[in-house]
């Protein structure tokens, strides 16, 4: 019996599978007219998009790149970056999306991690490419040189055996403990991805996507392609441009509009003043944790959408806990999250063992969103996946309603005292105070306790003290988790990564310079 089993699946287990170069392909061909792709000055149908891809495909064939080869892309937010993301997908090869904010030194790290034998690059940042590339055969430019490759190549389907579970895409994470780790995206990660979007916030083929946002980070790169999986439009725009989103929150039918701790604040400024009326977006913003409750209420009033009470990573997408929607123009005292469809979860303490209701433990996941490991990082992968399933490194607390709490990232944990006191507690006493424009928490050494927490503040108001800012700590929090001194800066002086995050560990590099006179 077990044998017919067997012999049956090995028959239909291609036939069950699709790939992301596969399914641009469909789309291709059932609406060959429909707007794929619009970037700075272009707009191209499907069927012209996919010609592009096909072209971009073949000429990398014709130099003998296949299945499980690397390629380079250092650009801003343009067509071409999705051009090479689909020629890839048809080849089974794998694009290392380079960050142009990382410092030279961690941009040869990330080239030599991946070993990319081709490069692909802006005129922007062309010089700084070829600076840095010790080991690519051939670096290409966007602009003429790309046009003239693209014209002279064939455009026929590229005949390549590709899996669904090959990587396409490998992110750079963040660097803040050490050196930048890839994270290998699989296609079958990406159209699972999309289809997330598609269950839990009804996103269809008739909504639009803006990547603003850099494509080396998921916040663009995951609904850019999947939004051409599906049938709908992608516009890529370089950075956040604030006139060009205001006119394309008008004119457009809007899905997710992608909206960061750090831009805002300047969003609700300008739209304060312009006084627009969006045509319709399904939701906005990321990462409420992280915000001023204020910025929530305003933004959400004035783009008319509710907000997206997101929790998720570069190696999970959306899931695990992005299943709830913040109401428009409400103050939202609790940000409690629902669970992603798609993804199964589970809280486990140091000995991985399952907590109880109401107690804080790291969140686990296992489910096909999730990325396939770090690149070249068989330590790394040994010790953040177990038994199957995923370790973030972020501590949750499970409520009785199912709904989880968000209390802190595992490694940001302030040990005083023999007390464990997690920051974002602290964080989100002063970010409810509206004086506040925003405030991280970070260790400092102790002598008496080990480490204390301390806050650093931007304010809104400059009026606001140090004194008043203690007083409401004191009212709401254990006296052990009090920070133990404040400090001010100005807003535009948080060291911020590029998706907004407050980088905490440049925080405590200031506080360790500086001490009381930061």
């Amino acid at each position: 019996m077990s044998n017919g089993i067997t012999s049956v699946m090995d028959k239909v287990r291609g036939a069950g599978q699709t790939t992301v170069g596969r399914l641009l392909r469909e789309q291709a061909r059932i609406r060959p007219s429909s707007v794929a792709v619009e970037g700075a000055g272009v707009k191209w149908t499907y069927l012209a998009f996919n010609d592009r891809v096909n072209r971009l495909a073949n000429f990398l064939v014709s130099r003998g790149f296949s299945r499980g080869d690397r390629i380079a892309i250092l650009s801003e937010n343009r067509s071409e970056y999705m051009e090479l993301e689909f020629a890839a997908a048809k080849l089974g090869a794998v694009v290392a999306a380079l960050n142009w904010r990382l410092a030279e030194d961690e941009q040869i790290y990330c080239i030599a991690l991946t070993k990319p034998r081709i490069g692909f690059v802006s005129l922007r940042f062309r010089d700084t490419l070829q600076d840095i590339n010790h080991c690519m055969e051939k670096v290409i430019v966007f602009g003429s040189e790309y046009e003239s490759i693209l014209s002279h190549a064939r455009n026929h389907e590229p005949d390549e055996e590709v899996d669904v579970e090959d990587p396409l895409v490998i992110l750079y994470t963040s660097g803040t403990t050490g050196r930048p780790k890839g994270a290998a995206i699989s296609h079958r990660a990406f159209l699972a991805r999309v289809s997330v979007f598609c269950m839990d916030y009804g996103m269809t083929r008739a909504d639009t996507f803006v990547a603003w946002p850099p494509m080396f980070h998921m916040a663009s790169t995951d609904l850019s392609i999947g939004m051409l999986l599906i049938g709908g439009k992608v516009i890529q725009v370089d950075g956040f441009d604030v006139d060009r989103l205001v006119d394309i929150v008008t004119s457009e039918r809007l899905g997710w509009l992608v909206l960061m701790p750090g831009v805002i604040e300047r969003f609700v400024e300008v739209l304060t003043t312009c006084s627009i009326t969006p045509k319709r977006i399904l939701m906005v913003g990321a990462m409420a944790d992280l915000l001023p409750r204020h910025q929530i209420t305003e933004i959400t009033r004035l783009l008319r959408s509710p907000y997206l009470n997101s929790f998720g990573s570069t190696e999970t997408g959306i899931p695990p806990c992005s299943g709830s929607l913040l109401l428009p123009g409400e103050t939202h005292m609790s940000l409690s999250k629902t669970q992603s469809s798609f993804c199964e979860v589970r809280l486990v303490n140091s000995q991985r063992r399952l907590v109880a209701d109401g107690s804080p433990g790291e969140l686990e996941i296992r489910g096909p969103t999730l990325f396939s490991g770090y690149w070249c990082a068989d330590d790394v992968n040994e010790k953040e996946f177990r038994q199957g399933w995923f370790n973030m490194g972020d501590v949750f607390r499970r409520n009785s309603d199912g709904s989880y709490d968000f209390v802190d990232r595992s490694k940001y944990l302030i040990k005083s005292g023999g007390e464990n006191i997690y920051p974002a507690e602290i964080e989100r006493i002063l970010l409810e105070d509206d004086r506040v424009a925003d405030a991280v928490v970070v260790r400092r050494s102790d002598p008496q306790w080990g480490e204390v927490p301390v806050a650093v503040v931007a304010r809104k108001d400059v009026s606001l003290t140090e004194m008043e800012l203690m007083q409401r700590c004191r009212k709401y929090l254990a006296g052990y988790k009090q920070p133990k001194q404040i400090y001010f800066v100005p807003l535009e002086e948080m060291p911020r990564s590029t998706t907004g995050k407050i980088q905490r560990h440049e925080i405590e590099k200031w506080i360790i310079q500086k001490g009381n006179h930061l």
